[in-house]
């Protein structure tokens, strides 16, 4: 029994954080997990951010709505999940992945929450488990599900290095260049024929 774990930003869609970081012009908000393995760090150093700049949970919907998935993400999406089953594992909130999921047809997303006071001030946030990705992989095939994985940032090798097959897909030099063992690739086509041959 195989299914496939996805990351999300970076894989499927454009990164949030990157796309806020420009309409609000706040170029320090650019820094995502490709660039700080610590989640938990980069996090708080965002929300230190949006507070000093007094900006909250609308501000980011509003740039989220006007986010669409890759340029052939949908369709990837559509034939993969016509072959297997598959879960995106993102360390995303379900406030900014809900419209995402909806532009690609709504796949199943495991993801966080976050902490939201009535001014829509974002106060904190609530991760589903641990080290979610590796976590989730790992209970996936303690239920009899090999795994498939594919991700872009260091959040992603735990789950790409645990599963049966694992792929890094646009990812940056530095961590191709750290992780030669794992194929990386830089094509929808590509990675859909490395996980059919997976499957």
């Amino acid at each position: 029994m195989n299914i496939v774990c996805l990351d999300l930003e970076g894989v499927l869609v454009p990164e949030i954080w990157i796309a806020f970081a420009k309409e609000s012009g706040i170029p320090e908000l650019k820094k995502t997990t490709r660039d700080e393995p610590d989640y938990d760090k980069l996090m708080k150093w965002r929300l230190g951010i949006l507070k000093e700049h007094g900006l909250g949970l609308k501000e980011i919907q509003e740039t989220i709505a006007k986010i669409d998935p890759m340029l052939g993400a949908k369709e990837f999406l559509d034939e993969l999940r016509s072959m297997t089953q598959v879960i995106i594992i993102s360390d995303t909130f379900t406030q900014f992945a809900t419209p995402l999921m909806k532009k690609l047809g709504w796949p199943t997303i495991f993801c966080n929450t976050l902490e939201v006071a009535e001014s829509g001030e974002i106060t904190g946030f609530r991760m589903r488990i641990h080290d979610s990705k590796l976590t989730t992989v790992k209970a996936l095939q303690s239920i009899g599900y090999d795994t498939i994985s594919s991700g872009d940032s260091y959040n992603d090798l735990g789950m790409i290095q645990a599963s049966k097959a694992g792929f890094l897909f646009r990812s940056t030099e530095q961590i191709k260049a750290d992780h030669p063992e794992l194929p990386a690739y830089e094509t929808y086509e590509e990675l859909l024929d490395a996980i059919k041959k997976a499957l």
